[in-house]
């Protein structure tokens, strides 16, 4: 019998199993496929490095601008699909050799959580533990109408298997995965349009923030289409693309179309009839603040939970029900205040409560905003595109007092979130983070000038 038994090898699995096996665990992970899950070998980290691709055709199509020459890009994108491979490859062999390394008996095959801490493996074994971890993660979802056939429709993991970009592309729905597949198909040459049914993309994202990727992906010739549903498509005759119909007997004539209307928990055909661990409508399973099932001894982490879909996330949640096993003092996540990366062009960050999500819970405020066009370091990489903004509460003399929320939108902003997120996680106030230095010249000061002002004597942020 395993001390901790986990069903499902993706970051919420392999973090429980590589924490708990650091403690002295004895862990065993079933996984169907590659350890990784989703985010390793067809998410997170395969589009990424498209990301990082289109970024690259940027540079090199920029490049007069700093005084260099160079022919006009052109794209062999079956040689960013084999370096997209290496980098995956690198990565699983780096992660099997440490589970390895401590001692985690990684099972290949479906686990099926039988009850009382059976898990049945689709080879036929049934093993027990001690405690069980369902970590199945997620599978994209579908909509009506638009059967995945990997050719014309497709979702991301078919997008993340394409050997040749298509020509022109509909990608219907404009959150965070859909924005950034729009983004890298129209850096490298596709004509996009986007089709979102709610009033805005990247809905739930700061409104100012949002409007300034609106701004530039319009700049950049991608046609949105936002507060309008899809009915269904068309194949063309010569079967090499389709017409997309939406709104009010609109359509759009693309060679292909990308599903990202989000994704759903992977617990179909997760429990056996003696489980008693509790599923609900919509097909999360249901946890507490420890992530504790209905049945004891058993957890649930990740995209299984309805919780943040973030590989970052499912890395807290693991180690959250990791100390509940182990009888350590457990922190639960706060939700409200995790951070949040988008890769699109120009990049968006944040952490914490928007302006609009703030005034909605009645809580008294004061804003401050920072474009990058007056950042030094933006200018001087000629990418001016975007801001930072602080959501602070107000006090009852009108100052500023614990930062609520940090928004940004623009070049690398996915790596300058950190402070953001510790001023908002330790309750900070601008007085104090206003005390630290920041580098001079880089875009991360943009963050400290826009607290400085919070405090009404800001250098060059009014």
């Amino acid at each position: 019998m395993y001390d901790v038994l986990v069903i499902g090898g993706g970051p919420g699995g392999y973090a429980a199993a590589l924490y708990g096996a650091s403690a002295g665990l004895s862990v065993a992970v079933v996984e169907k496929d590659k350890v990784g899950g989703t985010c390793l070998h067809r998410g997170c980290v395969p589009a990424k490095e498209f990301l990082e691709t289109a970024a690259a055709f940027r540079a090199v199509s920029g490049a007069l601008e700093f005084g260099i020459s160079a022919s006009e890009p052109k794209i062999d994108f079956s040689i960013s699909q084999a370096r997209k491979q290496k980098v995956v490859d690198q990565l699983w062999k780096g992660l099997s050799g440490l589970m390895k390394g401590r001692k985690i008996e990684t099972i290949e095959g479906v686990g099926k959580y039988l009850g009382n801490g059976r898990v049945a493996v689709s080879d036929g074994r049934v093993l027990e533990g001690q405690n069980v971890i369902l970590a199945s993660g997620s599978v994209p979802r579908s909509i009506p109408g638009f059967e995945v056939d990997g050719k014309i429709v497709m979702t991301s993991d078919e997008v993340l298997l394409l050997e040749t970009l298509p020509s022109s592309v509909a990608v219907i729905g404009g959150g965070a995965i859909g924005c950034e597949f729009a983004s890298m198909m129209a850096d490298l040459g596709a004509k996009v349009t986007i089709l979102e049914a709610l009033p805005q993309i990247l809905t739930g994202v700061d409104r100012d923030v949002a409007e300034v990727v609106s701004k530039s992906f319009r700049k950049r010739g991608i046609n949105i289409h936002s507060g309008v549903s899809v009915s269904g498509h068309t194949p063309n005759a010569s079967g090499t693309g389709t017409s997309v119909h939406f709104g009010e007997q609109q359509s759009v004539s693309v060679e292909a179309v990308i599903v990202s209307v989000g994704r759903r928990p992977n617990s179909d055909d997760l429990l056996g009839s003696e489980a008693s661990v509790e599923i609900d409508q919509r097909g999360f399973v249901t946890v507490d603040q420890f992530m504790r099932t209905t049945e004891q001894g058993v957890y649930a982490i990740g995209d299984l939970v309805a919780t943040a879909q973030l590989a970052h996330v499912g890395f807290a949640e693991a180690i959250v029900a990791i100390k509940h096993i182990l009888g350590e003092r457990v922190i639960p996540v706060d939700y409200s205040k995790v951070p949040w990366c988008i890769y699109c062009h120009p990049e968006v960050a944040f952490a914490g409560l928007t302006e609009d999500a703030a005034r909605a819970a009645g809580i008294d405020i004061v804003v401050k905003k920072d474009p990058f066009g007056g950042n030094s370091r933006a200018r001087i990489i000629g990418e001016t595109d975007g801001l930072v903004k602080v959501v602070a509460e107000r006090l009852s003399d009108g100052s500023a007092g614990r930062i609520l929320g940090v928004h940004m939108v623009g070049p690398w902003v996915t790596e300058q979130l950190g402070q953001g997120y510790l001023a908002i996680n330790w309750e900070a106030t601008p007085d104090e983070i206003s005390q630290f230095i920041q580098p001079h010249p880089t875009l991360s000061e943009a963050f400290g000038e826009t607290v400085m002002a919070l405090t009404g004597r800001g250098l060059h942020v009014g």
